[in-house]
């Protein structure tokens, strides 16, 4: 079976995006895994899949991680979506909405090429996060590795668990981020955020992400950090969110309000696989 694709990134969040609308596409998980796999296959962070929407909006938006696990939502890929029904003559219109397992999403495309997405309201209910808690809180202590640790627990249309650290560069990241990833608490597993505030504008970030391990950055990771920051008071409406792949703008004017993230989206080359 030969199989077109564009291979895009965002800030090194790297995505491999397949038109579900002008070719057939229907992949098993041992497949997604090859075209994830960055020795034998083509080699990404998750795979997009474009389709016709079911109900009123533009498209609909698959994500699937490395691991070939299907998941609700990814920042940085719907950002790469935009651009791709864009370059490839899908849709004229320069704002869209676009169906996913996580809510609808509405991504605009800005004059100077960056992508402007609204990622909806924050969740905090524990039940709908998923997160196995008695009520809500700020703040909820985590037993790990024989120890406590303190994290925010939200979701962006997928469960994100956020650690406050001095230092981000020296945070427990890879022995961590697996830990939190499959702890017991998480029924649907949890994306790891690890937060240094530089300001109440600026933060850096690291994000260890379900099914995919530490990736350069992680848009609906920089979304839950942005949101746990301004509820803890460390961060005001509007922060520059530093990646290991470069820098998102992040904007939340606090609760019943959306989140509202913008960077940039990059075609690097396209191809056709045979599977």
């Amino acid at each position: 079976m030969k199989l077109k694709f564009t291979k895009m990134q965002g800030l090194g969040n790297d995505f491999v995006v397949l038109d579900g609308i002008n070719q057939s596409i229907n992949l098993n998980q041992q497949q997604m895994r090859l075209l994830a796999d960055r020795h034998f296959g083509i080699g990404c962070d998750q795979i997009l899949l474009v389709e016709k929407a079911s109900g009123q909006a533009d498209f609909r938006y698959r994500i699937f991680n490395a691991d070939g696990g299907e998941v609700e939502q990814c920042g940085n890929g719907a950002r790469c979506f935009v651009r791709y029904v864009h370059d490839h003559g899908l849709t004229r219109k320069n704002e869209i909405r676009i169906e996913t397992l996580g809510g609808e999403i509405s991504p605009k495309l800005e004059a100077n090429g960056n992508i402007t997405v609204n990622m909806g309201k924050p969740i905090f209910e524990p039940g709908e996060i998923p997160f196995i808690a008695e009520k809500y809180a700020l703040t909820y202590p985590l037993e790990i590795q024989d120890k406590p640790v303190k994290v925010s627990v939200l979701s962006m249309g997928n469960p994100h668990a956020v650690r406050v650290v001095q230092d981000v560069d020296s945070a427990p990241v890879a022995t961590e981020g697996a830990v939190i990833e499959t702890h017991p608490r998480f029924p649907k597993r949890v994306n790891v955020g690890y937060m240094q505030i530089i300001d109440r504008n600026a933060i850096k970030l690291r994000v260890f992400e379900r099914g995919a391990g530490e990736t350069l950055a992680c848009g609906t990771g920089a979304c839950a950090g942005v949101v746990a920051g301004i509820s803890l008071d460390l961060l005001d409406h509007q922060v520059t969110v530093s990646t290991r792949g470069g820098e998102l703008k992040i904007s939340w004017d606090g609760p019943d309000e959306p989140v509202w993230m913008t960077g940039p989206a990059i075609t690097v080359f396209e191809g056709e696989i045979n599977l």
